[in-house]
């Protein structure tokens, strides 16, 4: 029972850090397309457009560094999930801008978020 109460918090959190993403995103001119869009078991947390450029944003955010930045938890295979979803997200709507991968990392500690955005955060491999 206990493991269910802390997933439900940590989910809480996550669903707050990615509020506070939308909003640090739209306040910086992204325009918002798609908020957790999901493609089979893959999920980009927000689609959003800036300059002409198509931005897949993974949102990672934790209560604590005690274990690591929250950015260092977008691992390789989590890049390989992203990279899939992109590709059936432009496939799905036709695009053809230029795509970028950003990562945006939030610590949520005393009710405040520091949020850092990493623009370019990782390429897709050939």
């Amino acid at each position: 029972m206990k493991l269910h109460s802390k997933n439900n918090a940590n989910q809480e959190i996550g669903q707050k850090g990615e509020e506070q993403a939308v909003a640090f995103l739209a306040n910086k001119g992204f325009k918002i397309l798609d908020l957790n869009w999901r493609y089979r078991k893959y999920e980009i947390d927000i689609v959003a457009e800036q300059n002409n450029t198509l931005v897949i944003i993974e949102v990672k955010t934790r209560s604590s560094e005690q274990f690591g930045n929250p950015e260092s938890f977008v691992n390789l295979q989590k890049q390989r999930f992203l990279i899939a979803a992109a590709n059936a997200y432009v496939d799905q709507k036709q695009i053809l801008n230029e795509i970028r991968f950003d990562i945006i990392s939030i610590i949520h500690q005393n009710n405040e978020f520091k949020i850092e955005h990493i623009p370019d955060a990782f390429y897709p491999r050939v």
